[in-house]
């Protein structure tokens, strides 16, 4: 027959929570032992002898979960932002960069003027339907015609003293110049009177910079045109831009069917608008100063907070923009948007809008008034501010 052996009595205090009370040990009459497994002696799991892990009589319990590191977290967090930030930014730049058409070189242009303070580009829009489908032609009413000639062409001058945005009539009469032949590398004599758009049809941008600079005396840094489709597809792509049209305007030529007032403008409309002459009062004059409304309109569209920080219109916008402008082969990211900058400065006030002075018209060209377009470009080249009135 088994006999118990019982064994002392648990310490004073232990039996409750600091520990389990020493158990009975089970032995055969032989003195083998019998069940034990530790629990007499309290080791539970692998637990310290004096009781259970944790309990408030027992051991050392577990160790205190540490604080959070916060600086070293905003540390970390920070370096990442910046990284990520400086990498989109870079990757950013080089494949804008990548997309910029440099295909004019000014240095073919002979017989320059001095360069003065500040910058001037020489804005060209062309009627160039190059990669235009049928379908899109009639949609924009376009035509079909071969080739490229200048619907508008503007002057805009950066500096100290605010931008000037200077509109050149495409019937302003010129003298056409001696040039080099951009395709040929030949001197060419010089053409006489003509209108100023004649001179891109004969040789393209470097003779119409040629062109302006021969009769204006001022020295063009860098070149910018876009087409047709290019630019119908910028004004898409920042999905459309307000305008306040002054008159309803019908026009079967350009297009254009709109109504007096405030309205926002796709790229259809948008077009046929800076094209209209027929529909207007004045013309040609006219259509250039709807032309550099809705460019400086444009411009501080293109550069409000909506467009810039929102990546989904930011990158279709740049995409639709670089991928239509043909530029000068010096011409790089920051000379565009410093461009841009001072279009949108001249549409909030920062700056002059205004055609080249007219005196006159000759045999349905207009003509120069030679001493104000002097007074201007004299002002121009010096920085100053521009006083002088034009159309």
């Amino acid at each position: 027959m088994r006999q118990v052996r019982r064994g002392r009595p648990a310490p004073s205090g232990q039996a409750a929570y600091g520990g389990v009370p020493q158990q009975p040990s089970y032995v055969d009459g032989a003195g083998h032992g019998g069940y034990d497994s530790g629990y007499n002696t309290g080791q539970v799991y692998g637990g310290p002898a004096g009781g259970v892990t944790g309990g408030p009589g027992g051991g050392a319990g577990y160790a205190p979960r540490p604080a959070p590191n916060w600086r070293r977290r905003i540390k970390v967090t920070s370096i990442t932002v910046v990284t990520v930030l400086v990498v989109t930014t870079v990757g950013t730049y080089f494949w804008a960069d990548s997309k910029l058409n440099r295909d004019v070189d000014l240095a073919t242009v002979i017989d320059r003027p001095e360069k003065g303070e500040g910058t001037n580009y020489l804005i060209v829009g062309s009627d160039s339907r190059a990669g235009m489908t049928d379908e899109e032609k009639k949609k924009l009413h376009t035509g079909s015609a071969e080739g490229k000639r200048t619907d508008s062409m503007m002057i805009l001058h950066t500096g100290d003293n605010g931008s000037t945005l200077i509109s050149l009539p495409r019937d302003s009469n010129v003298t056409i110049p001696q040039f080099k032949g951009s395709e040929s590398g030949k001197t060419r004599p010089a053409m006489g009177a003509n209108k100023l758009n004649a001179a891109y049809s004969i040789d393209g941008p470097t003779l119409l910079v040629r062109t302006v600079e021969f009769n204006t005396g001022l020295h063009i840094d860098h070149y910018v045109e876009i087409g047709f489709a290019g630019f119908a597809n910028i004004v898409d792509a920042v999905g459309g831009v307000e305008m306040d049209i002054p008159q309803d305007i019908k026009d079967t030529k350009s297009g254009a069917d709109l109504k007096k007032g405030k309205q926002t403008l796709n790229g259809e409309e948008a077009l046929a608008f800076v094209r209209t002459r027929y529909a207007l009062a004045g013309s040609d004059l006219d259509r250039t100063k709807n032309q550099q409304k809705f460019l400086s309109a444009l411009a501080g569209q293109v550069a409000t907070p909506s467009t810039v920080l929102n990546p989904f219109k930011l990158y279709p916008t740049m995409g639709a923009g670089l991928d239509s402008l043909v530029v000068d082969k010096d011409m790089g990211l920051f000379d565009l948007a410093d461009m841009f900058w001072a279009m949108k400065g001249v549409s909030g006030g920062d700056g002059t809008s205004m055609n080249m002075p007219i005196s006159g018209s000759t045999g349905g060209n207009l003509q120069w008034d030679m001493a104000k377009v002097k007074q201007l470009v004299g002002q121009l080249k010096a920085d100053e501010k521009v006083t002088v009135s034009g159309n």
